[in-house]
């Protein structure tokens, strides 16, 4: 526990709040809004903080297990883009939010598993294309 809080407080003196990656500018993920479908409860804080460290809002759907599939169509209009953990998604959620972003017109984009590296793999890849688009 004590090497916990000493890389937090490494994290705090270095003036900023997530060093490892660059910081977003305008035309990257910066300000941007994401639904994660899926995954694990246990990781949504980690998640969100990944996404906020990269200036972006992560809201979370939990692909079925509580919460009802349907509710997905309303909020898919509201995000940018939709990112899938295709090893923690029910098939029905799974096919709805494929679905929905055709009929919306929302990026889709599937990660190879629920862990935080590849979300954070995926808004830095998000955020390199940006850049090189400029």
């Amino acid at each position: 526990m004590a090497k916990k809080s000493k890389g937090k407080g490494a994290k705090a003196g270095s003036g900023r709040a997530q060093p490892s990656a660059p910081p977003a500018g305008p035309q990257g993920v910066d300000g941007r809004s994401f639904l994660y479908v899926g995954g694990r409860d246990c990781q949504v804080a980690h998640l969100r903080q990944i996404a906020s460290d990269f200036g972006a809002e992560l809201i979370h759907h939990d692909g079925g297990l509580r919460e009802a599939v349907s509710r997905i169509d309303t909020v898919l209009p509201s995000v940018d883009c939709v990112f899938c953990p295709i090893d923690c998604i029910s098939h029905d959620a799974c096919l709805r939010v494929k679905s929905g972003c055709k009929k919306f017109g929302k990026t889709f984009v599937p990660l190879r598993n629920g862990s935080k590296s590849s979300l954070e793999r995926a808004l830095q890849t998000m955020n390199e294309r940006a850049r090189a688009e400029d």
